[in-house]
């Protein structure tokens, strides 16, 4: 039978256009559902991808048998039902290929051409098996070149679509979501209708026998069910529409308050990162980027674990295992943290405080960590420590240290039966060296003797430095010739000068040495009679070490007893003023006097002023002394005065502690207005440690010699002061110290000394005044040499007070 007795056909324009509408409704409806397959996990994702397989799916499907319906031969036509049905699976199956591939974060072109020959397949085998379901008085033909042309266009259409599909899923504004749907959406509709109809145009309908008629009914009815499928499409269509709007009004929430979490993480300092239980990073905020160097791209996707250091790795898994193993429920809850140390990119590592916590979403957990940067806040804690237990200037452990060392020690010792010794060492005129180049330098000296003292020593000992020049080391193991070799070798050190701020220093020290058990068995007496040694040494002319011995004690209770005795001698009386005449060497008649103290304890006896002077100085008594004995001296002055005897001048010794003080001047002042003496017969004498501080001193010495003072230099020559200062301070006489008078005619370098004092103090225009003259030899040396004033025992040792007056009394006469 040939093609010129085939059947005509002719087409319903609305039914066409209806076939035509609904794929292309199918197709972007499928897109939006495709964009939440995208989002969804788990269940979620398998529920949107089935309800888009079958909306596209029924869509394809609606098109073919509305298109089909749309066509009317002149023959009755019917449709076989079980092979309609049949004919859907294809266009299902072609979809949820379509869904999973777009699904994919890649597509590569392999799997693309692939998958587009598949779908292209499920379409081609849906269309033509639908045709396979009518039922008719005639049978159809087909033509290769149109029904391969419908299955190419169905490949390349299918290709095309599929690649609008996947890039539809990729970010952007709205609109342009909107184009790529679109248009994704019209080429799917066009796809899968130019398909049906060019497989239509190859399809030639040849009647079996006769002629045959048109029925009217049969094409009633088929118009009326396809419109009945067009609507029931539509309506389904409008149901999904409406719920990816609902959702997508839910996500649209949901998305906002993750922007705001997701802001909020972003803005953390801390570093925040999410990982599954794979411990597989999936997100990483801004602050680990910052913390540890690695951007957003270059973490996620990679092991937690690569932000910690390969020694505290098995650490940081131990702290992970019982999230890991445990359900979410029971897993361990938020806040427990853990210490370690992170890893940076560039290899540094940096002390870090780690916070867990897990949760479970869709049936998968997930692993929070929050990490801190803790440098700081163990720059403060090992700060705190150092605070606590280690001397803030040199570094060394202080006395908190030292007694849990002791302690220690003494615990070790209990059960080993070893030794262990204490050195208590001072350093000898330290003080001095402090007043005379002030506290910066005194303070770089002590970190140089930490550092000289740490060489001495061993590993295992420990040396503390206790407060100011003092330093105790602690030898636990020792022995008496241990202890002996390490002190000589510290006295040994420190007979070599040190240096200090370009400035050559000598110092040296004073070392009291203890042993356990014999010298005590606890931490406070090894300390205390170690203590009492170095003591011991200092009396015997310091730069020497010395073992405890009982009778040391003595000494130590005298000390004590001196100590109390000072504050109470204040306040009974018990201190009195001697003189000591100053003679006119070309004269011979007494112009002045030297006030000097004396104490007469209650059941010590006469104490020297060397005794007690320097413990008042340590104390800080020297200063109500000194007042009291100021005061007394112009008191007397001006009761001889009162007395009719000839007007001289009262030297009154100054320390360093008193010029120190606040408001010195005044008390001088005050002195002067409550016993009524004129300020030009009050000689103050200053020592050369005073003055050498000048920032200090210069504005005092202004301030007094603006009151009419005389002031002079004590022990002149025997501090390591510069000479500088005779011509920047109103100094009216220097005193030659009685050390270089005593041996003028016996020592030439005395002699020497003697006479370059005077030659100088002559042409700086100042009197100069000589101690300790004993000898009439001595005299007539000071006096071929005119030296002005001289005194000492050849004229009279100090007096009492009735004796400067009986000796005045016999130069009137």
């Amino acid at each position: 039978m040939n093609h010129a007795h085939s059947l005509a056909g002719s087409y319903n324009i609305i039914l066409v256009v209806l076939s035509l509408a609904i794929p292309i409704l199918a197709s972007y409806a499928t897109l939006d559902l495709g964009i939440h397959i995208n989002k969804s996990r788990g269940r979620a994702r398998n529920v949107w991808t089935a309800c888009g397989a079958i909306s596209m799916g029924m869509g394809i499907w609606s098109m073919h048998f509305i298109a089909m319906l749309a066509m009317h031969l002149s023959i009755p036509v019917t449709y076989n039902p079980l092979i309609v049905l049949v004919s859907i699976i294809p266009a299902l199956l072609a979809s949820f290929l379509a869904l999973r591939l777009i699904s994919r974060p890649t597509m590569r072109l392999a799997r693309a051409l692939l998958s587009a020959l598949l779908m292209a397949a499920g379409i081609v085998s849906m269309h033509y098996v639908g045709m396979a379901a009518m039922q008719m008085n005639a049978f159809v033909r087909y033509d290769p070149l149109l029904w391969s042309l419908s299955a190419a266009i169905a490949f390349v259409a299918s290709l095309t679509a599929l690649y609008l599909m996947y890039f539809v899923k990729k970010k952007g504004d709205q609109p342009r979501i909107w184009r790529r749907k679109a248009l994704a959406a019209v080429v799917m509709g066009i796809a899968v209708s130019a398909m049906h109809y060019t497989g239509m145009a190859g399809a030639t309908f040849l009647p079996n026998g006769g002629t045959a008629a048109s029925s009217d009914l049969t094409s009633l009815n088929n118009s009326l069910l396809a419109y009945a499928i067009g609507i029931g499409m539509l309506i389904i269509l409008a149901m999904v529409f409406t719920s990816t709007y609902v959702n997508r009004r839910f996500e649209s929430q949901s998305l906002e308050s993750e922007r705001k979490f997701r802001s909020v993480i972003e803005s953390a300092s801390d570093a925040i990162i999410l990982a599954d239980s794979r411990t597989i990073i999936q997100s990483w905020n801004r602050g680990a980027q910052l913390m540890f160097g690695y951007t957003d791209k270059e973490a996620i996707g990679q092991p937690l674990d690569m932000t910690i250091p390969d020694r505290f790795k098995q650490a940081h898994a131990d702290g992970l295992r019982p999230y890991l193993m445990l359900e979410p429920d029971d897993a361990p809850g938020g806040g427990r943290t853990l210490e370690l140390y992170g890893l940076r990119k560039d290899g540094t590592e940096f002390p870090i405080e780690l916070s867990l916590a897990v949760w479970e979403e869709e049936g998968q957990p997930f692993l929070s960590s929050i990490i801190r940067d803790i440098t700081e806040r163990k720059k403060a804690e090992h700060k705190i420590n150092q605070m606590v237990y280690l001397d803030p200037l040199t570094g060394l452990p202080n006395r908190h240290l030292l007694n849990d060392r002791l302690k220690e020690a003494l615990d070790q010792a209990d059960e080993s039966g070893l030794m262990i010794g204490v050195m208590f060492l001072d350093l000898d005129r330290f003080k001095y060296i402090n007043d005379t180049l002030g506290h910066t330098m005194g303070d770089l000296l002590l970190v140089e003797v930490s550092i000289r003292l740490r060489e001495c020593v061993d590993r295992q000992d420990t040396v503390s430095r206790q407060g100011g020049d003092e330093f105790i080391v602690l030898l636990p193991g020792t022995s008496y010739e241990d202890m002996t070799r390490k002190a000589q070798r510290i006295l040994t050190t420190f007979s070599q000068s040190i240096l200090v701020g370009g400035q050559e220093m000598y110092v040296t020290p004073s070392i009291g040495m203890s042993l356990y058990p014999a010298d005590g068995n606890n931490r406070d007496t090894l300390i205390k009679n170690a203590d009492t040694a170095m003591y011991r040494v200092k009396e015997q002319g310091k730069n020497n070490f010395q073992f405890y011995t009982p009778e040391m004690n003595e000494v130590v209770s005298r000390r004590m007893n001196l100590e109390i005795g000072l504050r109470k001698g204040i306040q009974k009386n018990e201190f009195t003023v001697h003189y000591q005449p100053q003679v006119d060497i070309p004269t011979g008649t007494v112009v002045g006097v030297e006030a000097l103290i004396r104490w007469q304890h209650p059941k010590l006896g006469l104490i020297s002023p060397a005794e007690f002077i320097p413990l008042a100085e340590e104390t800080g008594l020297i200063i109500p002394i000194g007042e009291w004995v100021l005061r007394e001296a112009c008191r007397q002055n001006k009761a001889w005065q009162d007395a009719g005897l000839p007007p001289l001048r009262i030297a009154v010794n100054i320390s360093s502690r008193q010029f120190q003080q606040s408001g010195f001047a005044e008390v001088v002042s005050r002195a002067l207005k409550e016993t009524g003496l004129e300020s030009k017969y009050l000689e103050l004498e200053l020592t050369e440690s005073i003055v050498q501080n000048s920032a200090h001193a210069i504005s005092i010495m202004h301030e007094l010699k603006g009151m009419g003072i005389f002031l002079s230099i004590d022990d002149f020559g025997t501090g390591y002061s510069s000479l500088s200062y005779l011509k920047l301070f109103p100094i009216d006489s220097l005193k030659i110290d009685q050390s270089f008078t005593r041996n003028l005619l016996q020592d030439s370098k005395d002699e020497a000394l003697v006479h370059t004092i005077i030659n100088m103090a002559h042409n700086l225009g100042l009197k100069v005044i000589a101690e300790g003259v004993e000898t009439g030899e001595q005299l007539q040396y000071l006096l071929l040499r005119h030296c002005h004033e001289a005194q000492g025992y050849f004229f009279s040792k100090p007096v009492p007070p009735a004796r400067i007056s009986e000796l005045l009394g016999e130069q009137i006469a």
